[in-house]
Parts: C-alpha cells; structure tokens; sequence
C-alpha cells in the first residue's frame, strides 16, 4: 500500500482538507461514523484487502472483541502472521480459529498476558522473542475503564497498569527485536477522550477522588506522551511509533462501561471494522506510516496532541521526562539504557 488512496490530484488534497478541518470543529461528526464516511470517500482510502502483508509478524494485545478483534482479522486478511495475546486462553484461541476459518490458513499464534501484571508481561515477552525471530509491528490494544478504583499485585492502579505500565514494559522488551527486524512499527490504540486532560505525573494514578472516566482519560493522554517520547528517543532505529484514536466505535467495551454513551449515540457509532481501520493501515501502510514517527492519529490523518490550552500547558519538557522516569521506575526498564 502507498499513502492514503489512489493518489488525488492537488485539487482533490486541498477539498478532501477543507471537509476534514470542518468535522474536526464539532466532535460528534468527527468522532462518529460520519467522520469516517465521509473522509474515506473524500481521501479516496484504498482498502486494507488490497495490502500484502505476507511474511510480517504483528503482535496485538487485547484481540479477543471489539477494535482488537477486528484489527486482528483486517490484518490476518492481508496475509500478516499474529501473535495474538490475551488474557484468556480459551477466548484467545477461539479467536484464533476463527481466523483460521476466515483466511483458510493457521498463520496465529497465541500468547496469554495480563497486561496489568508485569510478571505475566515479562514472560509473554520471552515467548514472543523465543517463538518468533522478527517482529514487524506491536500494537497496544488492551485496555480498561474499571467502575471502582482497583490496584494490582505490583501496586500501581489497574487502569494505568494495563493501558501505561504494561504497554512500556512489553516495548521495551521488544524494542531489540522490532529494531532488528526494521523497517517496524508500534501503534498504541488511544481515545479521544485524552484532550479533556493534561499531563500530571503526580496525579496519574487517581485515589480516594477516583473516576473511572476520569483515569482512563489520563492513561490515555500518558500513551499518547509516551509516545512521542519513544519516537524522540528511538530516531534511526528503523522502529516508527505511531498513537491513534479510533473514534467513537460499537464495542463491548463501549457498552460495558459507557452504557448511556451508547444509547444515547445508538447508530452514529462506527463499527468495529471503521473503529479499527487506522490501526491497521498504521500497520500495513508503506507511505507517512513507514517515514514518520511520533504523531497522533484519526482516520488516517495526523491530528493535535491537544484541543484545550489548559492541557497544552501541562505538556512541558520536564513534565514528558517525569513520566519516562515513572515508567522506568514502576516496571524496573530502562529499555534504552
């Protein structure tokens, strides 16, 4: 695949920014199905069926429903080889089975991991590095939004645990192998809900004023600082990082946590192919997904790290360093030492 369709003319480029810029103004157009609608037709989006992803091994966490599960068919279509790692074996390797029937080939492997426990983090590493001897691209899927506030065996909020600490740890013991097995990629799986809030090292991990919406939104905004910082720290390793939001998208997640969220937008929700589009072609893509690094995404284009001044304020240089430290701190990694 190269860019984001079949090559439109200047002309073409400048309208289908135009429409872009005017659903990014209201949320609900941008963030909903309609927003991918009319940015596939206008950016003239070439299909992830045509990619050829034969001989490439991606990773995915958290791949058994909802934008996981359908990022994992999107690529196992185009011919990737998966390592799908759950939770759960037996949800886990059902889905595994199913690809298998999907594609008419065994091209799956699975690894179980708990990306809230960093010991179960470390192994699923080892497995990975034993099993496969490259790697093409990781894709941080796994995520949270508990009701009550929950802490895990290593002591850090689950939340946080599962969508910041996890995800470093499980990077960093990669990174060798994805950076051996260059040109490869890593994609974190954000939301939008990270523009309501900035960056507090101190707070991060909320306690008695605890929210589930709230810390979700702040691991969210600690993946998308996170990052960019690896990208930063990484130029010339062959190793492009890349964040997204998927938009607002129909997932058992969604409906678990956010029921009245769900109702309320009832079909203006993206399904969970739309939802995962960015994320596989983030994968697959050989134009701005294989020469750039560090930038955040939805539908395909590149969008601001921030909507408010009150959070860009909070986003210094000193403050990006606090959380590398944390995370180094909390999971014992310095993966770039």
């Amino acid at each position: 695949m190269t860019g984001r369709g079949d090559a439109p003319s200047p002309g073409s480029h400048r309208i289908g920014a135009l429409i872009d810029g005017v659903l990014e103004v209201p949320v609900v157009p941008s963030f909903s199905r309609i927003g991918y609608e009319v940015r596939s037709r206008v950016d003239h989006w070439t299909a992830l069926d045509g990619s050829d992803l034969s001989g490439r091994v991606v990773a995915i966490t958290g791949p058994t429903s909802g934008l996981g599960r359908a990022t994992a068919g999107l690529l196992a279509r185009a011919g990737a080889t998966l390592v799908l790692l759950g939770r759960d074996r037996d949800r886990t390797e059902r889905v595994r089975a199913e690809l298998h029937e999907e594609v008419g080939a065994d091209r799956a492997t699975v690894v179980l991991a708990d990306m809230g426990d960093l010991a179960s983090v470390r192994t699923a590493a080892g497995e990975i590095l034993a099993a496969h001897p490259r790697l093409d691209a990781l894709v941080h899927n796994a995520g949270t939004l508990d009701a009550a506030r929950r802490v895990t065996a290593d002591g850090i909020e689950s939340t946080i645990a599962v969508q910041v600490a996890g995800p470093f740890l499980l990077t960093g013991l990669l990174f060798p192998r994805l950076r051996a097995s260059a040109p490869s990629r890593v994609v974190t799986v954000s939301s939008g809900g990270m523009y309501a809030t900035g960056l507090d090292v101190d707070h991060l991990e909320m306690g008695d004023d605890y929210k589930g919406s709230e810390q979700y939104a702040r691991a969210k905004r600690a993946q998308v600082t996170l990052n960019g910082l690896w990208a930063e720290r990484t130029v010339g390793s062959g190793v492009a990082f890349h964040a997204m939001h998927p938009g607002w998208a129909d997932t058992p997640g969604v409906a678990a946590s956010l029921p009245r969220f769900k109702k309320l937008m009832g079909p203006l929700l993206r399904t969970p192919d739309q939802g995962a589009d960015t994320i596989a072609w983030l994968v697959a893509d050989d134009g701005e997904p294989a020469t750039t690094s560090g930038s955040f995404w939805l539908d395909r284009r590149t969008r601001p790290l921030h909507k408010l001044p009150s959070t860009r304020r909070t986003d210094t240089p000193a403050e990006r360093a606090r959380l590398w430290d944390w995370c180094v701190a909390r999971t014992g990694l310095d993966p770039l030492a």
